[in-house]
Formats: C-alpha cells, sequence, structure tokens
C-alpha cells in the first residue's frame, strides 16, 4: 500500500529529517529529472519551461532544470508569480510553481496542448482536499516525494495530477501514515485461498434486505455476495413470501414482519456475516428491529441503504466489526450534516463517533476504521452512478467479511473489487446486474492486475 500523509504531516516529515534540504532538493530535482526525461524520450534540442515559485516546490524545479541542461535540453525558468508566457514550442512544462501547502488562487500561464510534469502536486490544488478554488495546469504526470498526498487522490486533484509516481527521496513516511492507497497487489495478497477442506458454511451470509413486493435490492446484495465467494446465501425479506426475488443458487427463508431481529440473532451460529438494509423501508418498526440487530449481532455486519437510515442521528456504541456503507446524503442523515471537502477526516470522525468501520462511497472510497487507520481506493468510475451498484456493493462486502478478513480490509477490498470489475464493463449502459457478473473475473488471478495503479 502507499502511504498517504497530509501537508501538515509532510511539513513535521521534511523537519524531521536527518539530512540537510540541499540534499533532500538535490534528490528531488533529480526525480523530476528523471521523469522529464522520460516524457521527453531524450533531450538532444528539445526544449523544457520550467515554472518555478519561491519555495522548496520552485527549489526542486530549478534543481530539474540544473540537471535537464547538463543532459543538453534548452531549460528556460519563468517565474510562477510574474506571469511570463510560456511558448507554444516548448516539448514539455514542468510545473514547480507551488505545493501542497498552497492556499488561494493561481494564474498559470497558458500551455496550450504542451504536456506538463507537475511537482508534488498539480499547483493550485488545496493538498489536502483535492479541490481548486482558482485554475490549475492538468498535468500528463505528477512526481511526489516520500507518500501520496490527499489532494492527490481526492477531488479535481485526483485528475488533474494524472499518471502519479511516488519518489523516495529517503524521508520516513510510513512511521506517520494513518491512510494509505490500497493497489490489486493488495488485495491480491489479502483475499483468502478456500481450503481444500472448504465447505459452504465457512463462509456463509444471511441477507436481510428488502420489503414484500420489492425485491430488487435483496436480490443484488444475495447475487453480489454469491459472486464474491460467499459458499451459503440465505435471504430472507421481512413480511415477505420465502424464496421470493431470491436467486436460484440462495436459500429464502421466511422472517416475520415484525421481531425477525430475535430471529435473526436466534439462528445465527452458522453464519460467518449479516448484511442489512438494502430495500427494507423506513416504517418504524423496520428501524426498530435494525437497532436491536446492530447492537447485538455477534458477528460483522453490514449496514447500508435503508438499514443506515434506522441508526438515526449519531448513532454510538457500534462494534467495530459493523461496517456503515453510506454515500454522501446518508453520510448526512447520520452526522447532521454532509461530509464536506476532506473526506479522510469525515470517514474517521463517523467512524470514531459510532464505533464502527465506515466505507464511505465516493469518485474516491475512503475506509475509516474507529482507531483511526483509513485505507483508500480510486478504482470505481462514473459507470458505477447507477441504480443498485450499492447493493452489490453490499453482497461483495458481506461475502469477504466472511471469509474472515478484516472489517477495514474487507471493506477496502470490497470497494476496490467492485471499482475494478466496473471498469470490465461497459463505459455507458452498465447496469447493477451486469456488475455481479464481472467480479469473477476480478477475483481470478490471471486478471486481478489491469488497469494499473500510482507507482
Amino acid at each position: 500500500m502507499l502511504p498517504i500523509v497530509t501537508p501538515a504531516q509532510m511539513g513535521a516529515i521534511d523537519a524531521a529529517a536527518a539530512e540537510p534540504l540541499e540534499v533532500l532538493v538535490g534528490r528531488a530535482g533529480g526525480a523530476v529529472a528523471r521523469a522529464a526525461l522520460e516524457l521527453l524520450g531524450g533531450t538532444y534540442g528539445r526544449r523544457v519551461v520550467v515554472v518555478a515559485g519561491r519555495g522548496n516546490n520552485g527549489a526542486d524545479g530549478r534543481e530539474a532544470a540544473r540537471r535537464l541542461r547538463h543532459l543538453g535540453a534548452r531549460v528556460e525558468v519563468v517565474d510562477a508569480a510574474g506571469g511570463a508566457p510560456v511558448a507554444s514550442s516548448c516539448a514539455l512544462v514542468i510545473d514547480a510553481a507551488y505545493g501542497t501547502g498552497f492556499r488561494g488562487t493561481w494564474r498559470p500561464p497558458p500551455v496550450g496542448t504542451t504536456p506538463v510534469l507537475a511537482v508534488d502536486i498539480p499547483s493550485g490544488v488545496d493538498g489536502s482536499t483535492g479541490m481548486v478554488e482558482g485554475e490549475a495546469l492538468t498535468a500528463t504526470r505528477t512526481v511526489t516525494f516520500a507518500a501520496l498526498k490527499p489532494g492527490l487522490v481526492l477531488g479535481p486533484g485526483r485528475h488533474l495530477a494524472g499518471e502519479v509516481t511516488v519518489a523516495d527521496i529517503g524521508l520516513d513516511a510510513d512511521a506517520s501514515a494513518r491512510a494509505h492507497l490500497v493497489g490489486d497487489d493488495d488485495v491480491a495478497a489479502w483475499l483468502p485461498e478456500r481450503p481444500d477442506d472448504s465447505h459452504k458454511w465457512r463462509s456463509a451470509v444471511w441477507v436481510v434486505a428488502g420489503s414484500p413486493g420489492m425485491t430488487g435490492a435483496a436480490t443484488l446484495t444475495a447475487r453480489g455476495a454469491q459472486r464474491a465467494g460467499a459458499g451459503y446465501v440465505r435471504l430472507s425479506t421481512p413480511g415477505g413470501v420465502a424464496g421470493e426475488g431470491a436467486p436460484l443458487e440462495a436459500v429464502g427463508v421466511a422472517l416475520p414482519a415484525d421481531g425477525w431481529a430475535g430471529e435473526v440473532l436466534g439462528g445465527i451460529e452458522r453464519f460467518r456475516a449479516v448484511a442489512v438494509g438494502p430495500g427494507l423501508g423506513r416504517l418504524d418498526a423496520v428501524s426498530a428491529e435494525v437497532r436491536c440487530l446492530a447492537s447485538s449481532c455477534p458477528v460483522p455486519l453490514v449496514v447500508d441503504g435503508d438499514g443506515l437510515a434506522a441508526l438515526g442521528l449519531r448513532p454510538t456504541g457500534l462494534a467495530a466489526t459493523t461496517v456503515l456503507t453510506p454515500h454522501d446524503g446518508e453520510y448526512a442523515r447520520l452526522c447532521g450534516q454532509g461530509p464536506g471537502l476532506d473526506r479522510l477526516d469525515a470517514a474517521r470522525r463517523l467512524a470514531a463517533h459510532s464505533g464502527a468501520t465506515v466505507l464511505l462511497k465516493g469518485p474516491t472510497t475512503v475506509v475509516a476504521g474507529p482507531g483511526g487507520d483509513v485505507l483508500v481506493t480510486t478504482s470505481g468510475g462514473p459507470n458505477l452512478a447507477t441504480a443498485g451498484t450499492g447493493d452489490v456493493l453490499s453482497g461483495v462486502l458481506v461475502a469477504l467479511l466472511a471469509t474472515g478478513l478484516d472489517p477495514l480490509r474487507a471493506a477496502a477490498a470490497a470497494a476496490h473489487v467492485h471499482g475494478r470489475a466496473a471498469s470490465l464493463g461497459w463505459p455507458r449502459g452498465l447496469v447493477a446486474g451486469d456488475l455481479v457478473d464481472l467480479l469473477p473475473a476480478v477475483l481470478t488471478p490471471d486478471v486481478r492486475r489491469a488497469p494499473p495503479t500510482p507507482r
């Protein structure tokens, strides 16, 4: 996993460095120069413009300029604050104007279609949130140092940064990092192999979802669990008909309209995880049952959809093995306000207050444990913005919890796999049922690795 540190944390890491600033600048500038060479394909006759500010970011850019000149490139350094034009004939622009701690607005020079290499972060992007108040150049590639910054994985900054490379310049960011970006190899290493003597009950899940006549969400959750490896799926709709909406391979078991939480708790001994909430409805009686189940469930529990609404405002006293899966609107109902711009902090706050693990859905999905550890995945895409995909995610998550993965990793792995499956589907026209059928392709070792994550 790649560490993610805030600008403030990075400042403290810099300040604690055992080596002098000029040594660190030399290494950073060298990393930028090497990235520039890769983008240029050579230096002979190539013209490079470095837009440099006055701080450490500018110093890194000037060091890269010195090295590129030594290799034969024609390099011009322009002042970031001077508004000097950038000639259209240059082969590369190096954006070394402002770093992760920049506040305010910046008016970058026009660069046309010239490729841009950003130093640490595209100038003008907030290092904590990824937001841009003024303007920013869209980078082809960004070289950042020691660790990722939240602004490179959140908001517009994620796309403005282009391909992100983390350069090692001799700083120990791992010791300070409480957040990490999850990649394909991480998830592959976490997923346990099924033992030779495995049987269906070793990864059995119970899905309590849907309402009479409204079984779509329940079906998608059950199917997602099946395709993600649950050996046995029991599907129950309180007050519904046994088996209504259940996939052929799932077992439909009736639950009464009232008092069903007690029946689930009384019959849970063979199940490894439970999912509750998708499509349940929001009647007061339903909400009371969800709260009863959430307060007493002895196995890992996924709470999604109407189950989140049932928990009410600012829930507390939940177990760390309970995973809440809100999107922004559901987060606002749980917390009284939306997550705001700092999504890592938002997920942490809800996890700390509730005691549960929180999976905050979005273009960048943030998973936080009640102790403050955070895992981030950027595998999702805009084709997931369609009805029912969240129900599939709940199914994937409950299945991974049933394999014995701890809640933080199970939630991050589920979100990552969910996004990867979407990347294999149609850019337009993907529906949740398609997503279910793509899950095994992602969970198969020979196709886990595509597409790439930042190095």
